[in-house]
């Protein structure tokens, strides 16, 4: 499957999450739909252990691959769980266009990719796209605290990213199925301890139980696995950009499904968020001109 293709698969299934896990905990506990959501994924991935099995362990592996697992899914899915129950969930979507900038500036950090004043500007059009979208957004039956729950889903973000960079690093080493299994494994014992300090479900919902276990399989394993298949095939920064679809994707169907909408104002902020996403694009043609110009220049001196 191309690469590409698997990309547009994986930001669609993430664009639809923001719909599913809102209907879910807006019946049942973060705590609780987050941890039948991970055992849901594990379940899936016991079924599939002969390819799960599948990895070449190399030492100093672990530090990855524990970090990475406490950014995503523990820590991303427990900050992202909660803001969904103050926050609506096509403002999460948009904050997501965010993505790729951040994971700029970690794969600088981690991987040593170069990181142009270009980027910066862009992630500074994000971060003052998103404040502004937080600020002018007022509190509604789907936000009734959008300034806290959109700053737990940057924090989801910032998760994220520290996420897709270390799954760069290992995907070399560990099959898709492997590292989604590792996810799986690691929330469900994170999030096991947390039922004992909230009230257990005493009804049943048909439409938040289906949600879970469509966020347990197709979100969690789907997407994870095409975004995790995909970024063994282009660098993370070019995988990264696709996430710009995350937020059209939730808007559509957030309008679609969940009868959600987007004040002018707000829309004045996604256009901030989207002209930095635009700005932090263009040095990838700016530095393809260069090289180009670079590699004329070389074939001419010989």
């Amino acid at each position: 499957m191309p690469a590409n293709l698997a990309l547009i698969i994986a930001t669609f299934l993430w664009g639809s999450s923001f719909i599913a896990l809102k209907y879910s905990i807006d019946v049942y506990d973060p705590a609780f739909v987050i941890f039948f959501r991970m055992l849901t994924t594990l379940v899936v991935c016991l079924f599939l252990w002969p390819w799960v099995k599948k990895f070449n362990y190399q030492k100093g592996d672990w530090k990855f691959l524990l970090s990475m697992s406490l950014a995503e899914p523990c820590l991303y899915f427990l900050f992202e769980g909660h803001a969904m129950q103050y926050t609506s969930a096509s403002q999460a979507g948009i904050l997501v266009s965010c993505f790729p900038l951040i994971v700029a500036v970690f794969a600088y950090i981690m991987l040593k990719e170069r990181l142009t004043k270009t980027i910066m500007a862009g992630f500074g059009f994000c971060i003052i796209g998103g404040i502004a979208l937080t600020l002018l957004s007022p509190e509604s039956e789907h936000a009734p605290n959008p300034t806290l729950g959109n700053a737990l889903e940057f924090l989801a973000i910032l998760c994220a990213a520290y996420y897709a960079v270390s799954v760069k690093h290992l995907s070399t080493r560990y099959s898709p199925l492997s590292l989604i299994a590792l996810q799986g494994l690691t929330g469900t014992v994170f999030f096991a301890p947390f039922l004992f300090f909230i009230e257990l479900p005493s009804q049943y919902d048909e439409k938040a139980v289906l949600s879970i276990l469509y966020l347990g399989t197709f979100v969690t394993l789907g997407a994870y696995g095409m975004y995790n298949y995909a970024i063994s095939k282009v660098s993370v920064l070019t995988a990264a950009a696709f996430s710009n679809l995350i937020p059209v994707f939730t808007l559509m169907l957030s309008a679609s499904i969940l009868g959600e909408f987007l004040s002018f104002e707000q829309w004045l902020s996604v256009i901030v968020i989207f002209v930095g996403v635009m700005i932090s694009q263009k040095y990838k043609a700016v530095d393809n001109d260069k090289s180009s110009n670079n590699q004329i220049t070389t074939d001419s001196t010989k």
